[in-house]
């Protein structure tokens, strides 16, 4: 297939970077989402970059919590996350499969292509793999992404970007300094305002960079691919976001800014950067977030959850 036809932009950058929304795309047709393929990247995938996860069934109380797949091959995984409650996070898919690292060019090239000021970079994909009733709860994401959707049907909300209601300031800057995870305090209200779609295979969701959102499939094995990418825009957002906490926590500072251009950005993170520096000369452990091992996957019984013993 022509990397030139896998997409219908019609959107224009303008357009990704203020609100939520759907188009349609033929990256089904590449052949690399049947059964035959997952199994083959679930075995050669290194399992340092598989996640698997599992959860509750209320989407307002958060049980998200991380497992340990190592002794399952490749087919017993895909047949566990079928008959279970599962979600898989195959990370860095770029990284690891040339044929995806190709896909993956493909779409931003085109992109880039028929939408003008659109300028995709430190481009990367994760593939997810998920149970039929499976969920995520109400979070954000620190890059920009879209989610492309292969196999099954996926419900996502979401929600007004920018805006405080849905998620604080403060939050966002906690979770890209990675001093907090990227779940947030969801409310059953927010639901009024969401831009709700139920995914079908052959469809793009994406949203304005940090915007909340939260997915719950509807039936099926969901199988998709998301990709994630900075605009210059969204390198600044972060760069900005990071000095931020620092002149909230360390300084005292309130009400600051999120404007990504003018003179207040420039001397935010150039002020940042010095620090950033002096604390490089000056090491401590890093900040960081990570979800602790609670269960695990028997091979003999592979869809049935084990917990570890605390």
């Amino acid at each position: 297939m022509s990397a030139s036809n896998l997409i219908d932009c019609t959107f224009s950058n303008t357009d990704l970077e203020k609100k939520p929304l759907t188009v349609n795309h033929r990256l089904v047709e590449t052949g690399l989402f049947d059964d035959e393929h997952l199994i083959r990247i679930l075995d050669t995938h290194p399992r340092d970059c598989l996640n698997v996860h599992t959860m509750g069934v209320d989407e307002t109380s958060n049980q998200w919590r991380e497992g340990d797949a190592s002794t399952l091959s490749g087919e017993q995984l895909l047949n566990a996350t079928k008959a279970g409650r599962l979600w898989l996070n195959v990370r860095n898919m770029a990284d690891h499969h040339a044929e995806f690292t190709k896909l993956i060019n493909d779409i931003y090239d085109e992109i880039q292509a028929k939408t003008p000021g659109f300028n995709a970079l430190e481009r990367s994909a994760n593939l997810l793999i998920s149970s039929p009733r499976a969920l995520v709860y109400y979070h954000l994401d620190i890059p920009c992404n879209m989610l492309w959707h292969m196999r099954g049907v996926k419900r996502v909300w979401a929600y007004p970007p920018y805006n405080e209601r849905y998620v604080t300031q403060q939050k966002v800057e906690d979770v890209i300094c990675g001093v907090s995870n990227e779940e947030l305090d969801y409310q059953p209200e927010f639901d009024q305002e969401a831009m709700v779609v139920d995914l079908q295979p052959g469809q793009m969701v994406t949203w304005p960079q940090n915007t909340p959102h939260r997915v719950s499939n509807v039936e099926g094995l969901n199988v998709s691919l998301t990709t994630e990418h900075l605009t210059p825009k969204a390198r600044r957002r972060i760069k900005l976001f990071r000095a931020n906490r620092f002149m909230r926590h360390t300084l005292g500072y309130k009400n600051l800014s999120q404007n990504t251009e003018g003179l207040d950005y420039g001397a935010k993170v150039l002020a940042y950067s010095v620090v950033r520096a002096w604390q490089k000369l000056f090491p401590k452990k890093s900040e960081g977030y990570y979800y602790p091992v609670t269960f695990k996957l028997d091979p003999s019984n592979p869809a049935k959850i084990q917990d570890l013993a605390k």
